[in-house]
């Protein structure tokens, strides 16, 4: 429109100087007066219109942004609970990871505290790509029966017991702390410290029971900072698998920084090339696990459980790891004891016939119809509970019910670390570098 205007302004203009020095007639004057007359009006109307219609949308956008003027449905409570839950599940996700950040303990708070705000029937929602209702909800025992070790002050000697961790509270005192308290009475002079490999039960533990145990990164640095001088290191781990590697790893980062260094042996000690290598830890492990498990089973001896047509099978974790060997050899161990009901099986089937269908053939085989399950791991913690005993269809317990194959299945949920004759396993190893 306003190009409109400007044309016509132009013809007048042109019109004029056209006529100028010469009698223009009133007719022209007059016409084209109207005609500037005309189109003003015309652009006021048109920039009226524009004015409104600028208004209306802007009233629009803003009602847009304030819900006014739109129709909206309240959200149900089923929907609200799902909300609060799906925001619970993704804190703990957050946390869920191997890696330590300046963010950490931050977060464990956060994913605690919005928990606690949680209703009953909101937490049972509680579903992420890790996290579930047993995440912060499962009774695991007393935390405060556990010491997690981590003072300072430790002195120049220090015995620094490594393990992968668990987040089951009577386990983690009953095991870990175990092993860790036989080592302090045997070596009264020597500071012993924990650190687990596993940041993800660290933060597990620290969420939900304000328990902070240290990392491996954090152990070796609290001890440089107490000024310790000989450090002695003993991991609970079964035996030379990634874990082990990786705290090797860690180590080397830091060996400077002692006058003395020294690594024991892990509980089975070394692994062997092959099936067929045993050695005086693997049998001093296999007596001590067949004794405990043939008592807690009502019987005298591990003989007197086989004579009862009773097998007994030990879930060990099972590893990519060349390690894994270590397993048929526990197998060939059992074997030369004489343990001929004794038989070996890992939750990721590594070695191939560890598995646990391949178990539950062997164990068919053998004709035996009872069974005891019991892990053959440091601690009783999540794959004992739930891989081992649980009430899914893909735990142990189910699988071998499920085959039909057997009258009666029992479970032990009993770790490796709370065995008198284990810890002093531990406690030797150690003695084996302190010399």
């Amino acid at each position: 429109m306003r190009r409109k205007f400007l044309a016509v302004l132009s013809a007048v203009t042109a019109v004029s100087l056209l006529f100028s020095g010469c009698s223009l007639t009133n007719s022209i004057i007059k016409e084209t007066e109207q005609q500037i007359e005309e189109t003003k009006e015309n652009l006021e109307k048109e920039t009226e219109a524009i004015g409104e219609d600028l208004n209306k949308a802007t009233e629009d956008m803003l009602n847009a942004f304030s819900g006014e003027g739109l129709e909206t449905e309240e959200p149900t409570q089923e929907e609200i609970d799902q909300v609060k839950a799906d925001e619970v599940a993704a804190l703990i996700d957050a946390i869920y990871v191997q890696e330590r950040t300046a963010d950490t303990d931050a977060q464990c708070e956060a994913a605690k505290k919005a928990w606690d705000a949680l209703t009953d029937e909101q937490k049972e929602l509680v579903e992420g790509e890790e996290a579930d209702p047993d995440y912060f909800g499962r009774d695991t025992g007393d935390a405060k029966l556990d010491d997690a070790r981590n003072a300072d002050e430790i002195g120049e000697n220090e015995i620094l017991v490594v393990s992968f961790g668990t987040s089951f509270n009577e386990s983690r005192a009953e095991d870990i702390k175990g092993i860790e308290d036989a080592l302090q009475e045997a070596y009264p002079d020597w500071s012993v410290r924990r650190a687990f490999t596993a940041q993800i039960i660290i933060n597990h533990v620290q969420a939900r029971d304000n328990e902070f145990i240290d990392n491996v990164d954090q152990a070796l640095e609290r001890a440089v900072n107490n000024g310790v001088k000989n450090l002695v290191i003993q991991p609970t781990h079964l035996m030379h698998g990634a874990e082990y590697d990786e705290l090797m790893d860690a180590l080397a980062n830091y060996e400077d920084k002692f006058e003395s260094v020294a690594v024991a042996e892990p509980l089975l000690g070394e692994v062997g090339s092959d099936a067929t290598v045993i050695n005086a830890d693997k049998k001093a492990v296999a007596i001590a696990v067949a004794d405990a498990a043939a008592k807690d089973a009502g019987f005298d001896s591990i003989k007197a459980m086989q004579e009862a047509g009773v097998a007994l099978v030990l879930m060990g974790h099972g590893t990519a790891h060349e390690a894994k060997v270590s397993y048929s050899q526990m197998q060939t161990q059992m074997q030369e004891l004489g343990y001929d009901n004794v038989f070996i099986g890992t939750v990721e089937g590594e070695p191939e016939e560890t598995a646990c269908e391949n178990v539950i053939d062997a164990v068919a085989e053998a004709g035996y119809k009872t069974v005891v399950l019991r892990p053959l791991m440091v601690v009783a913690g999540d794959h004992a509970n739930n891989d081992m005993a649980g009430e899914d269809e893909d735990s142990w317990l189910s699988m071998f019910n499920a085959s039909g194959k057997f009258d009666k299945i029992d479970t032990q949920i009993s770790g490796l670390g709370r065995i008198e004759e284990i810890q002093k396993l531990y406690v030797a190893h150690t003695k084996d570098v302190l010399k």
